[in-house]
């Protein structure tokens, strides 16, 4: 029989102490309408060295917080499926190259004109040119906006980010003696690495899982021996344990199996997340107050410089300003890889000083605070500056403008063709109806003109676009796309054009939806109360007469103010 007083009650005191301490803060925090990152990361100062230096051994803390990493990290990959990345293809690899290599050189060059030394300098550089897979993935989950272009093209951009970490950490291993043998054998070493986790994923892991498969708790136990399989090769070679079991979700992504691996494994994320978050707010220690401007600058090359590199990228690549907006206000943070590579230059090569590594958790930590606040209002920033960020959209280096119009007065105009869109159209196409498409994917865009169905590429709130459809005359404007600020400009614009028309908008939460109302749409379609068949069924009674939109949408507020009023 195990006796329980042998359990090591430092390990149970800090686990314990970090989840209670943590879940009182997110608590008050989700009260007040927060995001819960800065609530994990408080806890971790409040449980630190800066706070009531709670746990004094960090570390059993980093050792678990590294393996939380790594076990995010391979949650993250995932959740990657990179067949759905091959459409933004190509700004993914080459933006994604491009952008390293100029926020890297940039990071430098402000590190030397600071008086950093050398390889300090090139650390920075490296750190703050990546940008953090673990935030950007779970906010865009979070707003779910994983599908949607610019989510597509931010997650292509971080798995370059994240392939070229392991060539980066090879490089920074040998740094110290600079040899280009040496250098060339690291990076040939993770090249191989690279490669034999493809073909292993190809020919092993498909009849290993295909055979797990067949019982949920095997193949439970299989998805995490294969993660700690790859995070252990890694480190036998040199490389962080995270950056293998990073390859191994990626891989496992592939498989057919994917969805079956997250729904099992994917319970485990929260607490990996609580864990990590909160061992970096327990890194911290002061900066010294020389060190503060530095700090200013760095996060403004993170969150300001580094963004502007990728608009200007994605820009060049031919997409229109909205999307490049999105991607790269979204990309403005630093990476938990970055994190490695400082904790990999500090403890282990011994390369950088304790104040620098200080100078670098804290950029982290504050660029990943204000990613998490700024996340909520993208939409409602875009909306403000879209006039100024015209300049963007005259630097496409490709022919963007889709356009294929048989010079119809529509009936109907659909806003965004993805998801519910693409369910409204197929309906709206089957009744032979005159219709008018706007969507700013132009892969959607180019398939839309292959079925000679009239559209047009471009952001719907450009009312240079807005004017290329004749709105007086529509009968019923739909508005597939679930974003508040967009809704509320186009129910204003539109209205103004033709009072008469019909506008149903598609929301997400209850609270936008009733906010439309109060700004009079006729009708507002939420996904997860309304059904698609549901909202099929009320266009059909439309376009065959037979109901009345004022008798429905007194139907439909009336139902959300009873569920506003027993969810208080």
């Amino acid at each position: 029989m195990v006796n329980i007083i042998n359990i090591p009650t430092s390990l149970l005191f800090d686990i314990s102490i970090i989840i209670i301490i943590a879940t009182i803060l997110a608590y008050f925090l989700r009260m007040i309408k927060q995001p819960l990152i800065p609530a994990y990361i408080i806890a971790g100062v409040i449980l630190g060295p800066i706070g009531f230096n709670l746990i004094n051994d960090l570390t059993l803390v980093n050792s678990l917080s590294e393996i939380g990493i790594a076990f995010l990290l391979f949650i993250v990959g995932l959740e990657i499926d990179l067949k759905k990345l091959r459409s933004v293809g190509t700004i993914s690899i080459f933006g994604g190259i491009i952008q390293v290599a100029l926020t890297a050189l940039i990071g430098f060059v402000a590190a030397q004109l600071f008086g950093f030394s050398l390889i300090p300098s090139i650390y920075v550089g490296f750190i703050l040119a990546f940008s953090s897979t673990m935030l950007v993935v779970k906010i865009l989950k979070d707003k779910d906006q994983v599908n949607t272009l610019h989510g597509k093209i931010m997650i292509g951009i971080l798995l370059i980010q994240d392939l070229l970490v392991i060539f980066i950490l090879s490089f920074l291993s040998t740094i110290s003696y600079f040899n280009i043998s040496i250098i060339l054998i690291a990076l040939l070493k993770g090249a191989i690495f690279i490669l034999f986790s493809l073909l292993i994923g190809k020919f092993v892991l498909r009849k290993l899982l295909e055979f797990a498969a067949k019982s949920e708790e095997l193949l439970f136990l299989c998805s995490l021996s294969i993660c700690f399989l790859f995070a252990l090769f890694a480190y036998y070679i040199g490389f962080s344990i995270a950056i293998g079991a990073f390859l191994a979700g990626v891989i496992l992504a592939s498989s057919p199996y994917s969805l079956e691996i997250i729904s099992t494994v994917g319970n485990l994320k929260n607490f990996f997340v609580t864990i990590f978050f909160v061992s970096l707010g327990m890194q911290l220690v002061l900066v010294p107050k020389g060190m503060i401007s530095i700090l200013f600058i760095f996060l403004l090359l993170t969150i300001i410089i580094k963004p502007l590199i990728i608009m200007i990228l994605t820009s060049l690549f031919g997409y229109e300003k909205r999307t490049s907006f999105l991607t790269s206000f979204g990309l403005g943070q630093i990476s938990e890889f970055s994190l490695i590579m400082v904790s990999f230059g500090f403890y282990t090569l011994n390369q950088l000083s304790q104040n620098f590594f200080s100078l670098m958790i804290f950029a982290t930590i504050i660029s990943m605070i204000i990613t998490s606040y700024t996340a909520k209002y993208d939409a409602r920033l875009y909306m403000k500056l879209s006039r100024y960020l015209q300049i963007f959209e005259k630097l496409s280096l490709t022919e963007k403008k889709f356009e294929f119009n048989k010079k119809i007065k529509p009936m109907i105009v659909l806003i965004g063709c993805h998801r519910m869109g693409s369910i409204f159209l197929k309906l709206l196409d089957s009744y032979n109806k005159d219709i008018f498409v706007i969507d700013h994917n132009p892969e959607i865009i180019k398939s839309l003109m292959q079925k000679n169905i009239n559209c047009i590429y471009g952001d719907c709130t450009n009312i240079e676009i807005l004017k290329k459809i004749n709105v007086r005359t529509a009968r019923i404007v739909i508005s597939a796309i679930p974003d508040l600020e967009i809704n509320r400009f186009l129910l204003k614009y539109i209205k103004s054009l033709n009072k008469d028309v019909l506008f149903i908008a598609t929301q997400n939460h209850l609270h936008e939806a009733l906010k439309l109302y109060e700004l009079n749409a006729d009708y507002v379609i939420m996904p997860h109360i309304s059904t698609s068949e549901s909202s099929i069924s009320l266009l059909k009674s439309l376009l065959k007469n037979k109901t009345s939109i004022r008798e429905i949408r007194s139907r439909h507020i009336k139902h959300l103010l009873d569920i506003n009023l027993h969810s208080l």
